[in-house]
């Protein structure tokens, strides 16, 4: 497997524990936030500092606007963005230690590897990143081992969104071409990502207009090809911090992580199938 794919599966996976731990819910009702989404947003963007919608609306991408006007901006008059990080890193954190007792030795381990990436990585193009990348790191290994994954995590996301704009594809587009190429049922996606029904099939009628989904709504042949080419530029560009690490530092990288990864996959609190399209380490 490609070496940034690889990587991802575990820094990914590391990372996704502020969407599913129930310390990151707990830390979102102590700030009066409420419930899951005002939780989501205020806790993702809050490296940007109080921005309007427009900002969510266009960095995280694959959102229904209506649905992240439903929550920002008055996110920002119930929690401070200085106040959304730090609770943010400690709930994350306390996940990480309950399903990974021994982690701080692992975090320590892997620091030297990750920084050099976050430092090597290249902001422009990738505001989610950089916004990250500027935050004081935590003084709690753990915590500071989340945050390293998350700002890794956001330069490929960034990355990500640049290989779909380039392709011509939109948020939506890009969320009705993964469910027909994995055969997942698009009302989760619809339902986590604020679109109805009509969105969806206005989606599937472009596509169709270009010919990568055909009259029976199965993706044509050009229709896979742009899913697996815009996978391979998101490798491409999230390949980019880790040019200063030879072969035999990614190995040991990647052997690092995988026990922490694995152990957080298995341990039931990340949901599979999910929508941001993770699956589960074996």
């Amino acid at each position: 497997m490609d070496f940034a794919r690889s990587l991802w599966l575990r820094i990914e996976t590391l990372h996704a524990v502020t969407y599913f731990g129930e310390e990151t819910q707990s830390a979102g009702a102590d700030l009066g936030l409420g419930g899951f989404w005002m939780g989501y947003f205020g806790f993702r963007a809050a490296p940007l500092g109080a921005v309007e919608p427009g900002v969510v609306d266009a960095t995280f991408f694959n959102f229904a606007p209506s649905f992240v006007r439903r929550w920002v901006p008055d996110v920002w008059s119930t929690a401070a963005p200085d106040a959304l990080i730090e609770a943010r890193s400690r709930a994350a954190s306390a996940t990480l230690e309950r399903l990974v007792p021994d982690l701080a030795a692992t975090a320590r381990a892997v620091a030297p590897f990750l920084d050099v990436a976050i430092a090597a990585g290249a902001a422009a193009g990738r505001p989610v990143f950089a916004a990250n990348r500027d935050l004081v790191p935590p003084s709690d290994d753990v915590a500071a081992l989340w945050q390293r994954c998350t700002t890794l995590r956001e330069h490929r996301g960034d990355g990500h969104v640049a290989a779909l704009t380039a392709a011509g594809v939109d948020g939506l587009e890009a969320h009705v071409l993964i469910a027909l190429d994995q055969g997942t049922d698009p009302v989760d996606l619809q339902r986590t990502r604020g679109w109805n029904q009509d969105d969806w099939a206005g989606a599937v009628d472009r596509l169709r207009h270009r010919n990568l989904v055909d009259a029976g709504g199965s993706l044509t042949a050009a229709g896979r090809e742009l899913r697996a080419s815009v996978e391979h530029a998101t490798d491409h560009l999230a390949s980019q911090p880790w040019q200063h690490l030879d072969e035999i530092e990614r190995t040991r990288l990647i052997e690092l992580l995988t026990p922490a990864a694995t152990a957080v996959s298995h341990a039931g609190v990340l949901r599979y199938p999910n929508p941001i399209g993770l699956p589960p380490l074996p």
